[in-house]
């Protein structure tokens, strides 16, 4: 047992010493890249933290475009402006203008995003100081996506292994073991009370895939790869609409009902009754979407923060403090990790049992 534990912290202890490396790295290969060399340290801190929290079309692992150090993973570039335009995300470092051309016509990577452009790179501004560039269509394979498709995959991987093992055996082995509690928490503790035993069983599927999904990708975003899939909006707005449509083509008559004709009370009541409940329909995927983004994204804002006042003070009892609470915090968000996967999974059960329950008239 105490060997267990002593592993058990050696192992946050290098979680933590890994993600303040990245930091360090990140922070010295950002530092010269397309700025002055006397660029504040505080900006820098600033470039390393949006480095980390925004999409990107490949995984920078260390290194400096500018002094050819820099070593990636580039990811494919698939472009439509009228015709298909394919290729890999690390030719826009081949030129300081980061510019590819491809089929006559050029592109550049601006600001992480892709704008048609000339074999110069000319970027044109509006009074706001926003670029004005024609965009092509965006369909290339960024690291969100990437990561999104792996956590796919690996999820695959697991409910497989797991279905092949019961089908030899109902005794959970292996990764039964870890997989089987999960299974059940979300039955009995979720799915059961808030569906009813009637029609419970027919939305396990999507309850053990979301909760499944935002769990394992909220712990690959705690890893020093800056991937970041649920601290992405338009990952959980997908998935918000995804309970939204399966509850309203879920409903029955009774929760359509209690929205646009409320039963029980005063036909006046009814009429305005029925606008805060059509508002209510949006606001219940927009609450799911905000709140896993929210959450989600301050912890990595925060952690990201934190790293960096590492670099602002000199004092070493300063530093030691800031990495302690670094680690303190760490261990929470993987606990945060797991909470906003369960609490998203319980509000999706609420609103399919909202519209699956059967009202009793006489009531």
């Amino acid at each position: 047992m105490q060997i267990k534990r002593f592993g058990f912290f050696a192992f946050l202890l290098a979680f933590s010493i890994s993600r303040l490396a990245f930091a360090s790295d990140d922070h010295e290969a950002h530092g010269d890249h397309d700025e002055p060399a006397d660029k504040g340290i505080k900006e820098q801190i600033e470039e390393v933290k949006d480095h980390h929290l925004k999409d990107s079309h490949s995984f920078h692992l260390w290194g400096d475009h500018a002094n050819g150090t820099s070593v990636e993973f580039p990811l494919p570039v698939i472009l439509w402006d009228g015709e298909l335009h394919f290729f890999r995300s690390s030719e826009f470092h081949h030129n300081e203008n980061q510019v590819v051309e491809s089929k006559g016509s050029y592109f550049r990577l601006y600001h992480s995003k892709i704008y048609k452009t000339d074999a110069e790179g000319t970027i044109h501004y509006d009074e706001e100081h926003h670029a004005t560039n024609e965009r092509p269509l965006d369909f290339s394979i960024t690291k969100t996506v990437f990561s999104t498709i792996l956590v796919g995959l690996l999820m695959l991987w697991l409910f497989g292994s797991v279905a092949k093992r019961y089908k030899k055996d109902l005794v959970p082995r292996g990764i039964a073991k870890f997989m089987e509690p999960l299974v059940i928490l979300v039955r009995d503790d979720i799915a059961r009370p808030n569906i009813g035993e009637k029609d419970y069983k027919r939305f396990m599927p999507y309850l053990l895939t979301v909760f499944f999904f935002i769990w394992i990708a909220n712990l690959i975003g705690q890893t020093p790869l800056g991937i970041n899939i649920t601290g992405n909006i338009a990952v959980t707005l997908g998935l918000a609409l995804i309970t939204f449509f399966i509850t309203q083509f879920s409903g029955k008559k009774d929760y359509w009902a209690h929205i646009f004709w409320m039963p029980g009370v005063p036909y006046l009541m009814r009429v305005v009754l029925m606008p805060i409940e059509l508002l209510g329909l949006f606001v219940k995927p927009f609450s799911l979407m905000i709140r896993l983004y929210a959450n989600i994204l301050a912890g990595h804002v925060v952690i990201m923060s934190i790293i960096g006042l590492i670099f602002v003070f000199g004092a070493w009892g300063a530093k030691g403090a800031f990495f302690g609470l670094t680690f303190f915090l760490s261990i929470i968000e993987l606990l945060v990790a797991f909470l906003q996967a369960y609490i998203f999974t319980m509000l999706s059960a609420l609103y399919f049992g909202s519209a699956v329950e059967e009202h009793d008239e006489h009531h």
